[in-house]
């Protein structure tokens, strides 16, 4: 086995996955991480717990990419929650908002996809590295789902928006 996993790197993944997992929920049920849901709450509270157990990992030893895209991921969810509640902000309240939750969402799958592919399968990972092709391919294809999902968030929360006006 190339990288043997700790005990801590396996918590750390369940709670990755738990998140991974919630927040998928949440975007298959309600469109949005809405912080009133249970699903985002577990969304939220597996995020801090993903992130501060990755402080214990590192493959290159000391902090790394994957650390700082975790703190600009709580940076982003505290940003959302924060946004919501500047009612100067208006009508761009709820964009800005789910457009942070998101952007956490994206940024914790960042260093998931690397881990992901230079682990498995055990026996022979599809990837030596974060420079591997298939990395940067998967990583590019990411960023477009990201891109094209929060366009496509951005029209329903206008959608909704204008059906609860002509209600």
């Amino acid at each position: 086995m190339p990288h043997p996993i700790s005990a801590l790197g396996a918590f750390h993944t369940v709670a990755s996955l738990a998140t991974f997992a919630a927040g998928l929920y949440s975007y298959a049920r309600y469109r949005q991480i809405d912080a009133t849901t249970r699903s985002a709450k577990v969304y939220l509270s597996g995020l801090v717990v993903s992130v501060f157990t990755s402080f214990g990992l590192s493959s290159a030893g000391g902090f790394n990419i994957g650390h700082a895209l975790g703190i600009l991921a709580l940076l982003a969810v505290l940003g959302a929650l924060f946004v919501s509640k500047l009612p100067i902000l208006g009508r761009a309240r709820p964009y800005l908002s789910q457009f942070g939750f998101a952007f956490s969402f994206f940024l914790l799958l960042v260093p998931g996809i690397n881990e992901t592919l230079t682990r498995l399968p055990v026996a022979h990972p599809l990837a030596d590295g974060p420079e591997s092709p298939i990395v940067r391919g998967t990583l590019a294809a990411w960023l477009g789902i990201f891109v094209l999902g929060s366009a496509a968030q951005s029209w329903w929360i206008r959608s909704q928006r204008r059906r609860a006006q002509l209600a």
